[in-house]
């Protein structure tokens, strides 16, 4: 089996806040657009439409493809940084599916926070991601789903949320991914 590098690297706007790590992107074949969460059966788009522009379809360029202008744009402006907690994996299987990822090479988060001075919390998007990014941190408790624990690093404290995953395989309503989003952005006083 083949290892792959990450495609895309981190996009860390000038003032990020949040830093949003999922695990990896999908095979390429599944893109609708050369940014992250690019499969147009991920949910992240929406549920951030949702929340920030009360429409769902507003990432949307076409039906079945996402604006990476819009989205790079609205990272931009909200300061939210985008990166992925693996860096190197192998495909068990040649899916999107995170329980066939085997993760050669994670995420080195003093690399990356140390490029986002302003940055107070990162959020994690699924359980092979915070299961990742725990592996590469000080001991810190993982958080349940919907709230964060605390870390230190680079002597700064950070708040390190779970979120539920955007993939359409977390069998939960839009709407009520949604909400939980919603108190993370409240929260940090980002929404």
């Amino acid at each position: 089996m083949v290892s792959e590098l990450h495609p895309l690297g981190f996009f860390l706007p000038e003032q990020t806040k949040l830093l949003m790590l999922g695990s990896f992107p999908p095979p390429m074949q599944r893109w609708s657009m050369n940014f992250y969460y690019p499969n147009i059966q991920n949910d992240m788009w929406r549920i951030l439409g949702l929340l920030f522009y009360s429409n769902k379809e507003y990432f949307l360029e076409t039906k079945k493809a996402f604006s990476e202008e819009k989205a790079k744009a609205f990272c931009r402006e909200k300061g939210i940084g985008i990166g992925d907690t693996a860096v190197e994996i192998i495909r068990l299987k040649n899916n999107a599916s995170d329980n066939f990822l085997q993760v050669i090479k994670p995420i080195n988060p003093e690399e990356v926070l140390s490029q986002i001075p302003e940055c107070k919390a990162i959020v994690v998007t699924g359980q092979k991601a915070m299961d990742t990014i725990l592996s590469v941190l000080p001991p810190t408790e993982e958080p349940k789903v919907g709230t964060y624990s605390t870390f230190i690093l680079l002597d700064r404290t950070f708040r390190l949320y779970r979120m539920p995953s955007s993939s359409r395989a977390y069998p939960k309503p839009l709407e009520e991914k949604a909400a939980v989003y919603r108190v993370m952005f409240e929260e940090l006083g980002m929404l």
